[in-house]
């Protein structure tokens, strides 16, 4: 029996997606779990697998239609089955029909001059994804000499990829003037500006723009409050150093899988934290799923461990660096960044004392992560060093209370500073 892919949702707020490309074909045989096609959404562009074996036998989108989530984008059965649905554009968001479009690159000729070819929005700036605006900085391409050809003539990856394979006469792309090409940045900064700067607008990026409607949902709906604590760190970095020795250089075991170990275990004792709430009740979820904080070219994004507590940190140092490595080229999975019951935020590695997270909608908590820092500590009434690292819990008021947050952190204390209990 014929069986209809829809358009998946990738996100907690994904309302659409963009078809960037089809990777299948009609005609073409499939089988559950090949790439079906590569969608945008706000955070990056996925590959969407397919849930049936069979054949294609009708696509039922263009590439660039902007497909609302639960939308049909494919059929897949069997050769001689008969299927009666008709291909034409989809309803986007708004309600109106989204038409197919076609590839708008424009090739450029020798001396040729192109004069704001790309669509520009309200504030006089190009339209385009985030992914072709990485491709167009990393070729050093200027998105006005492209016209785009997704929805409202917005450029997307392959518009940019386009242009570079069409300009076959070398002719500058740069996104800088010429001036700047070329030029290193400075190796200090003076310290009073030589020369006064102009403001200088950037439009957002769809993600970061997700990123604000997100959490000003959170802050506004989610009544947070912190606690924090200071841990001792000595025992982990000394194991941790141990550990390390017997690993290859690819597959180290970092600070932070310690910890997003550690607070697995930890949820195990606190359900309340490792919750979500749906109206008058708490679901306090079976597994537990730790997200991971992880930055990306326009903001972050937040990859997921599932069942990290039935996990060992070898196994855990090795998906996160995968899904980290997607995630920062723009080919992330659905399922690397949803379901997650809990999340972290590490900013360690930038010399970060201390912070405070915004609850990652629809969670009820959230670790903040300081840096691990040798200072003087007094111990038995002796002044000494020691290694000491903070980090904050911010929690959803109407799912827990103080003293339960600092009963977690307390547990979360044991595994940390008697990491052995991690390898249990």
């Amino acid at each position: 029996m014929a069986e209809t892919i829809s358009m998946p949702k990738l996100g907690f707020d994904m309302r659409e997606g963009v078809l960037v490309r089809w990777v299948k074909s009609e005609g073409e045989d499939i089988t559950k779990g090949d790439v079906l096609a590569e969608i945008e959404t706000d955070k990056a562009t996925v590959e969407v697998e397919s849930s049936a074996s069979g054949k294609v036998r009708k696509l039922l989108a263009s590439q660039g239609d902007s497909i609302p989530v639960g939308a049909p984008i494919a059929i897949i059965g069997t050769a001689d089955e008969k299927i009666d649905e008709e291909k034409g554009p989809l309803p986007s968001e708004s309600g109106k029909a989204v038409p197919a479009s076609t590839t708008g690159v424009i090739p450029l000729k020798s001396n040729q001059v192109v004069e704001s070819a790309a669509p520009i929005d309200s504030g006089g700036l190009v339209k385009a994804s985030p992914l072709a605006r990485k491709v167009a900085q990393e070729a050093r391409v200027n998105l006005s000499h492209i016209i785009g050809s997704g929805p409202g003539g917005r450029i997307v990856r392959r518009d940019v990829e386009a242009l570079l394979a069409s300009n076959k006469t070398g002719q500058n792309l740069d996104l800088e003037s010429s001036a700047d090409a070329g030029k290193s940045p400075p190796e200090y900064i003076p310290a009073i500006a030589l020369a006064k700067h102009a403001d200088e607008i950037v439009q957002t990026t769809k993600l970061r723009q997700a990123i604000g409607r997100r959490l000003v949902e959170s802050k506004q709906n989610q009544p947070h409050f912190y606690v924090s604590h200071e841990y001792k760190m000595e025992a982990l970095n000394e194991m941790r150093k141990q550990v390390n020795g017997m690993l290859p250089d690819g597959e180290k075991i970092s600070v932070n899988d310690f910890i997003v170990k550690a607070v697995a275990l930890a949820l195990r004792q606190f359900p309340n934290l490792n919750a979500s709430l749906n109206g008058t009740q708490i679901i306090r979820h079976g597994a537990v799923n730790v997200g991971i904080a992880v930055t990306v070219p326009g903001g972050l994004l937040t990859v997921v461990v599932k069942d990290t507590d039935q996990k060992h940190l070898r196994q855990i140092s090795a998906e996160v660096k995968v899904m980290a490595a997607r995630a920062r080229e723009g080919k992330i999975k659905p399922e690397d960044v949803d379901g997650s019951t809990f999340s972290t935020s590490n900013l360690g590695m930038y010399d970060v004392e201390n912070f405070i997270a915004i609850i990652n909608p629809p969670e009820a908590a959230i670790l903040a992560i300081g840096s691990a820092r040798d200072l003087p500590v007094v111990e038995n009434g002796q002044i000494k060093v020691g290694c000491r690292m903070k980090a904050s819990l911010s929690v959803d008021h109407r799912v827990s209370d103080g003293a339960e947050a600092a009963q977690f952190l307390q547990t979360l204390a044991k595994y940390l500073e008697e990491p052995l209990r991690l390898m249990l």
